[in-house]
């Protein structure tokens, strides 16, 4: 009776230890110092094709594949999105509110206005809102990580 009652502990032990840790996502995370998602903002060239570590607040999903998530930046009002390969990881939409570490390279995307429309109009259609063209007014220059893994508590 002992050794079951020890061996229930171990195990239940175990299974709290790892739900502390959170849900692996990809090749999960393996640095070990954060970057704040405001220090990429305030200075994108220096971080750009660099592999940081953010945390976050996931604040949305792509709802259709999974393949994408937004998460809050350490200042109001900024965040940044985690783009991965279709079906290589999916983020599901169930970890929306849920604090998540994100791990990846910083990438530098150039658009022409006419991607830059492109991209709205399919932004659009995801999240079921109408698009106007003329909403964009010329080419855009934003950063996103691409991510390699993430854990997700």
């Amino acid at each position: 009776m002992r050794k079951l009652i020890f061996v229930l502990l171990a195990v239940f032990l175990i299974v709290g230890v790892s739900l502390a840790e959170g849900k692996k996502y990809g090749k999960g995370v393996t640095l070990k110092e954060k970057t704040k998602i405001s220090d990429i903002f305030a200075n994108p060239e220096e971080f750009t094709g660099k592999k940081v570590l953010v945390e976050g607040m996931i604040v949305d999903v792509c709802s259709k594949r999974g393949c994408w998530m937004e998460i809050a930046s350490d200042k109001e009002f900024e965040k940044i999105k985690i783009k991965v390969e279709d079906g290589e990881i999916v983020f599901p939409l169930e970890e929306k509110g849920k604090t998540a570490l994100v791990e990846g390279t910083i990438e530098k995307i150039e658009m022409t206005k006419e991607q830059a429309i492109e991209r709205a109009k399919h932004h659009a259609e995801e999240v079921g809102q109408k698009f106007d063209p003329a909403s964009v007014t010329g080419p855009e220059v934003f950063y996103q990580i691409r991510g390699l893994g993430a854990v997700i508590k």
